[in-house]
């Protein structure tokens, strides 16, 4: 893309995430579960476990961004089903009446399984309108990882072009970048596969197009990042769950908008499992960067969070939670 004009100021809400944290510290730019409750009901508030939100396997961020008098958003992933979604957007009072795009990162069930309540919920709210919805086409493949036997897990299905369709989202099924919310935010197209440690997931198979057999799918090419950039800092760089691998996410950004810094990454780094591996080669290429914020969740895991906290110090990783809200 030729140009990227910044914005103001950009603001994130996660609605879900593998955990749940409201009394570790948090810089002043971030807001908990628990600050966030007190601000909108001005203190007047019960403590208990019915106002709180789930934690759980997935990933789901509102993502406001301002220039000026206007205002757009954009719902980043849903999280892995229906339930966490709805309750923990009602609990934390997230306006889901101002979403005019949906992007789902991969085709992976713990980022898409409650995209059809959440279509509902935003018409509901919306007045009825479609909504812009991006995709890749290979996100609708049916996947499944293999296991030390040999067999194969299969996964869920992200909902069909058909099911988002009769849901009210106008599905915009494209492998090339998009920019989108008129200008103020961008997702890209298929990363670039450059480092030689960051591999994919290892283990994936997809459904091969006649349907009757597997293949290899350890890339996972459909995956997508959302960036914006906001005046005065940089690109902000969402990657859902980084299966491309972070440092080839980050590239890509860079070589998308050379004369833009990069400021931050958010979302999950997935350095857990097979691929705990690599953690030492990815936090040291990290270091390149020049991050200014390292928003790390879902499925880094705990021994890439160590490492990247002894790296970077607190100043600079700041772990996702659910209910945290981050104002850049």
């Amino acid at each position: 893309m030729a140009s990227f004009e910044p914005v103001d100021s950009a603001e994130v809400h996660i609605l879900v995430d593998n955990v749940t944290d409201n009394l570790s510290s948090v810089p002043p730019y971030v807001e908990t579960e628990f600050a966030g409750l007190r601000r909108r009901r001005h203190g007047h508030w019960v403590l208990g476990g019915s106002c709180l939100c789930c934690a759980a396997h997935g990933l789901s961020c509102l993502i406001t961004v301002r220039r000026g008098a206007r205002t757009k958003t954009l719902l980043f992933d849903t999280g892995p089903e229906d339930r966490t979604f709805e309750q923990n957007v009602s609990r934390l009072g997230a306006d889901l009446s101002a979403v005019e795009a949906i992007v789902l990162s991969h085709g992976h069930w713990d980022h898409g399984g409650g995209m059809l309540r959440a279509l509902q919920i935003i018409r509901d709210r919306n007045g009825g309108k479609e909504v812009p919805y991006y995709a890749h086409p290979d996100m609708f493949r049916t996947r499944a990882m293999k296991r030390p036997d040999g067999s194969l897990q299969v996964m869920e299905d992200v909902p069909s072009v058909e099911a988002l369709t009769a849901h009210g989202a106008n599905v915009v099924n494209t492998t090339e970048a998009v920019s989108l919310l008129d200008g103020m935010a961008y997702v890209s197209g298929e990363i670039a596969r450059v480092t030689p440690f960051e591999r994919g997931l290892p283990g994936q198979h997809r459904r091969t197009l006649d349907g009757k057999g597997w293949e290899l799918d350890e890339l996972i090419m459909d995956e997508r990042f959302v960036a914006v950039n906001v005046k005065g800092k940089g690109l902000i760089v969402f990657t859902a769950c980084s299966h491309a691998g972070v440092v080839n996410v980050l590239k890509h950004a860079k070589a998308s908008f050379p004369d833009v810094p990069l400021y931050a990454v958010a979302g999950g780094l997935h350095l857990s499992g097979t691929n705990e591996r690599i953690i030492p080669e990815t936090v040291a290429a990290i270091r390149d960067f020049g991050l200014a914020v390292i928003a790390a969740g879902h499925c880094t895991g705990w021994r890439a969070i160590t490492a990247l906290a002894n790296e970077f110090g607190d100043k600079t990783l700041v772990p996702l939670a659910v209910g945290k809200r981050f104002s850049f």
